[in-house]
């Protein structure tokens, strides 16, 4: 027998299964890597998820407080939950800048710069109320974390809240709430937004009405894309 030959023999195969360990590692070191990506991108979503659901319940309770919804069908009313001035930029916790009014703009006429009243009461398989789609309101803006004492909420997300007419009234006028009796009467629509790591975002949108007693409640919600 050549020992040379067979010690030669056992080098090889003492090589090649050490690439195949190595391999075998780096594959199961690549799994675990992706499974925990995959873990921490469905957290990041359910965590929007219950953020946007966070302030569209804020917004709810808070304008049950409000007497003339006009005031928020028109813009004149905001939240004391509004952090920040309108035109400036929110730096979000993925480094990306989001500018509150091109969020609005998106919502009434799906562009960033502003929207004509034509583009408005144009026709889409989104809008497609016409004259009375909704003409989106900002309502309120800021830190979900800031929603209560500090280190209460430790949260990386920012919310934003809409509201926006009843798309179902037939008065013609988005910025007004329907008359007493008529369709649509007390009934507004609250649309709040997510935004955190990694680009994670979600949205809500809630139909709220006020009910005989005066207090309000959603008698439709929905997710949004």
């Amino acid at each position: 027998m050549d020992l040379r030959g067979a010690g030669g023999m056992v080098l090889i195969a003492v090589l090649l299964l050490t690439l195949l360990i190595s391999a075998l590692g780096v594959a199961l070191s690549l799994t675990a890597s992706s499974e925990a990506l995959i873990a921490a991108n469905f957290r990041e979503r359910q965590e929007a998820r219950y953020a946007a659901a966070a302030a569209a319940e804020r917004a709810i309770a808070e304008i049950e407080g409000v007497a003339d919804w006009n005031q928020l069908l028109d813009g004149r009313m905001r939240s004391a939950f509004f952090s920040g001035s309108l035109p400036e930029p929110r730096m979000l916790t993925d480094g990306s800048a989001l500018v509150l009014e091109q969020l609005r703009n998106l919502a009434s006429c799906r562009k960033e710069t502003a929207c004509s009243s034509a583009e408005m009461d144009s026709v889409t398989n989104e809008r497609p109320w016409g004259i009375n789609n909704p003409r989106w309101q900002l309502f309120a803006a800021g830190w979900l974390r800031d929603m209560a004492a500090a280190g209460v909420i430790d949260s990386a997300y920012y919310t934003v809240v809409m509201i926006g007419d009843d798309p179902l009234e037939t008065d013609g006028d988005p910025l007004r709430d329907a008359p007493p009796a008529q369709a649509g009467a007390a009934v507004v629509v609250v649309r709040a937004y997510a935004f955190g790591p990694r680009g994670a975002r979600h949205a809500v949108e809630a139909t709220v009405a006020r009910i005989r007693d005066g207090r309000v409640r959603a008698i439709a919600w929905h997710d949004r894309r």
